[in-house]
């Protein structure tokens, strides 16, 4: 696992291209530590999560599971990611196949920018199991049920292709070129206040599940924050002034 810094985006790498970048107890650890110091860091605003070399991620490491016994299960839920990711945004970045485990983190992360030639899916019925990584759960909430359901049913991988004309994939990038299209999106982000940018991120989670009657109610004490911000005055000024604000997250 490895992190690296491009500017005010933390790239966070899975580098394991010996077992595809499958995840083992160790690994989750370390995206888990790496997500908490991308958290603390006032420096760093959006992250992008990659592999290396053609695949994104095998997901579980079972070869290692079997050996050990132990889970790739952490403080952040399984692979260091899945139960509780950042609250800042992070995007995934996938080359080749994401697939079972590997698929359920790309869809931990709030965007994901997809080579022309990846492929996602969700084997796990194909193996007696259930994709209990937030497949079954995430997927519904980010595809039409019926795509969703067939994805969850059949197990067969599906082309990025596809998954981007479903929306599911931001952006589709010439194979090779996911993370630094990635990277480039990232940098949009991070080029944002970095209060709105965690406020939106957490009001376009939570609203899914607020009544419409109670919504803008909900919201309020979150937008209301950010409106009587420091940030939210530098915004107006620099607008005025015809320059580029200068956050400073407050």
């Amino acid at each position: 696992m490895r992190l690296e810094t491009r500017g005010g985006v933390a790239l966070l790498v899975l580098d394991r291209p010996e077992v595809r970048n499958a995840v083992d107890r160790p690994t989750a650890e370390a995206l888990a530590a790496a997500l908490d110091e991308f958290e603390r860091r006032d420096d760093l605003r959006a992250a992008v999560l990659t592999g290396t070399g053609d695949v994104f991620s095998a997901g579980m490491d079972l070869k290692a599971f079997s050996r050990t016994g132990e889970r790739p299960l952490t403080g952040r839920g399984a692979f260091g990611i899945i139960e509780r990711p950042p609250a800042k945004p992070i995007i995934a970045a996938v080359e080749g196949r994401a697939l079972g485990g590997g698929f359920e983190i790309a869809l931990a992360c709030d965007l994901i920018v997809a080579a022309e030639n990846a492929l996602f899916g969700l084997p796990e019925v194909t193996r007696g199991l259930v994709a209990a990584a937030g497949g079954v759960l995430r997927l519904p909430k980010r595809l039409p049920r019926n795509v969703a359901m067939e994805m969850a049913l059949r197990g067969a991988p599906v082309p990025a292709a596809r998954l981007a004309l479903l929306g599911l994939v931001n952006q589709l990038a010439p194979a090779g070129g996911a993370c630094e299209a990635a990277i480039g999106l990232a940098a949009e982000i991070a080029a944002n206040a970095p209060l709105a940018v965690r406020t939106s991120k957490l009001l376009v989670d939570r609203a899914a599940d607020w009544p419409d009657d109670r919504a803008f109610g909900l919201q309020a004490p979150h937008t209301d924050a950010v409106r009587d911000s420091q940030d939210s005055k530098e915004g107006a000024r620099a607008f005025v002034e015809k320059r580029r604000p200068q956050w400073t997250g407050a």
